[in-house]
This record gives structure tokens, sequence and C-alpha cells, in this order.
């Protein structure tokens, strides 16, 4: 009789919701609260810190950000908020993106590198992907770009629970003209926010973006640095003591930058001074796409929105056969500190 049932029921077997319908219809129903999945408590806290650093760059400024609002059909989107031509900055952008899809077995290989829970024998896994990424690139040579990435991956298996999670990100300053204050006063910033969580954050971490942003081909590294982490999970900590440690880092940017950017933006300069800022900015290209992984991530991510992943690029940069800087010059002063990297507190 079982048998004979199982042949003729005709019941149509119905897919298991992915998990961008199961957060949507959680989102519509509860909305996001302290108990919701982690997916949609870092995505509610990176868009209302979007929102709170617009804000603030537009006071600095004293021009509105373009929001560009966009949706992917496999699910989630992302906010683009882009200043160019500013009275500050030259571009400006600050972004968050949610994204939701399926890895293929060759993605899942390469990243059990670092995850070894990840299982080695399925095709695909769906995964979810939401940061917040930002760079200012501002038009005064003597004020510093900067840079910040805070973000949060998952998987999920067949049945749509989390297989696997890990955070990453950082921030570091890249000056054209060093000050030594400026480096001082933002690694001291971080550090505060690390030190809360765990003292050997900063040292570790500051090292880790020292190797990361380096352009090897240059011998250099692409600024002086802050911190930087990828693949933390619950090796390291358990998951709501790593989104308290990012919100804390994210926290901390404004009160590390507003200061800098406040002290140099009316600063006088010359031509030359100038066309120094636009080689280094060059080195920031050089840097963002022979080596930064998370930019060849996003390119080779299908359906992937290439203006939202090149927005880290400044508008005008600048490339010299075989430049020097003058011997004993402040040029020549940041490419050494470049070259050898300090510890700032």
């Amino acid at each position: 009789m079982l048998i004979r049932a199982q042949l003729t029921d005709d019941t149509t077997k119905t897919e298991s919701p992915t998990i961008a319908e199961k957060d949507a219809a959680l989102k519509r129903s509860s909305g996001i609260t302290p108990t919701s999945p982690m997916r949609l408590r870092m995505e509610a806290f990176i868009k209302s810190h979007q929102q709170q650093i617009v804000s603030e760059l537009e006071k600095v400024d004293g021009t509105k950000f373009t929001i560009d609002t966009w949706q992917r059909p496999e699910g989630g989107g992302g906010i683009t908020c882009v200043l160019q031509d500013g009275k500050v900055f030259e571009k400006a952008g600050v972004n968050t993106s949610v994204v939701y899809g399926r890895l293929p077995r060759a993605a899942i290989h390469k990243m059990r590198a670092n995850h070894k829970a990840l299982d080695p024998d399925v095709e695909s896994l769906e995964f979810f992907a939401a940061g917040l990424s930002m760079v200012l690139h501002p038009s005064n040579p003597m004020a510093p770009t900067v840079h910040l990435n805070y973000r949060y991956f998952e998987t999920a298996d067949e049945w749509g629970n989390t297989n696997t999670w890990w955070y990453g990100g950082g921030c570091d300053l890249t000056p054209s003209y060093l000050f030594d204050e400026d480096a001082i006063h933002f690694h001291k910033t971080v550090k505060e926010a690390c030190d809360k969580h765990d003292k050997e954050y900063y040292p570790r971490f500051k090292k880790w973006c020292d190797e990361y942003f380096n352009n090897k081909h240059r011998g250099e590294t692409r600024g002086v640095g802050g911190i930087f982490f990828d693949d933390l999970d619950d090796t390291e900590k358990d998951q709501e003591q790593l989104f308290s440690f990012v919100q804390d880092c994210l926290s901390a940017f404004l009160p590390s930058y507003l200061p800098i950017i406040n002290r140099r933006k009316d600063m006088p300069f010359t031509d030359k001074e100038k066309q120094w800022q636009q080689l280094r900015r060059g080195r920031y290209v050089e840097f963002n796409l022979v080596h930064d992984r998370g930019t060849a991530f996003g390119l080779n991510t299908p359906g992937s929105r290439v203006e939202s992943i090149l927005m880290s690029l400044p508008l005008t940069a600048r490339w010299e056969y075989m430049h020097q800087p003058e011997k004993g010059s402040r040029e020549e002063r940041l490419v050494e500190v470049l070259k050898n990297p300090r510890e700032w507190v």
C-alpha cells in the first residue's frame, strides 16, 4: 500500500524558499529586531551608518550626495551615494550593498582554504553578503584620502540553514603629504575601538593592513595604514562579539577622520603639490585594480554592478614615466614612510 501510494501520489513537490525570500517575508511580518537573523541586523546597521556618514560629509562639503538605489534580480540590492566635484571632495562614495546569490563549486573550494566547514561535495551554496564601503578623495592635496569597508558573509545549506559565516573589513588613511599628527590621531582612534574588544586586535590588524594594502610591485604601502581583517568567524569569537566589534570600528570612523579633513581642507597648495597628489592617486588605482581582492570578487560576481565596484577610483590621476621625488623633500619623506611602515601609537 505504501509503495502504491508513493507511485500514485501526484502532489507537487515545492522547493524550499531561498534565504532572500525568507528574509523578505521576515521583514514584511516583523521588521528587524534584536532577535532577527544576523543578516538582517547587519543590513540595518550599515544602512543606518551610511545615512549618518553621508549627512556629516555633506556638512563638511556643503554639497549633497547623489543617491542611487538599485535592486538585484537574484535578491538584495544597494544604495550608492556619490559626490563628484564638490567643494571639499573631488570624489566621494559611500555605498551599501546587500547581495543574495549562489556560490559555484569552484568558489566554494577556494573559500575552504579559510573555512573548512564548507562542504566541498556540493555543486553550489546559497550565499549572503552585506557591507558598507567608502572612499573619499579630497581635492586639496594636503587632505588625505580615506578608505573604509566593513562586511558580513554567510552561506546556507539546501534547507536555508546558516552553514558558515564571517566578518571582514577595516579602514586606512592615504595622504599625499604626511602630517604626523593626522596619522597619530587616526591610528589612536582606531586602536581605542579595537582595545574595547581585544588588546591584541590593533597590533595584529594594523600589521595585516600594512601587508595587505601594499603595492608589492612598487615596494611600498598604499598609505599610512589603519586596520584590516578578514574571515573572522566562530574560530575567533562568537558571532555577537564580532558583530559588536565591527559596530564599534564603523562608529569610530567619523571621530577618526572629521578632525583631519577639517584641518586640511582649506590649506593653501601649489600646482606642483597638486601634481604630486595626482601621482599618488595613480598608485591608489594600481592597488585597487591589480591587488584588491574585493574589487576582483565584485567584478567576478554574476550580475555585479560595475559602477558601484569602481566607485573607489579617483576622478583624476596621473602617471609619469620614471618620476622621482626631490631629495630631502616632503614628497620623498612620504615615500620613505610608505616603504618602511611606522608604529604610530
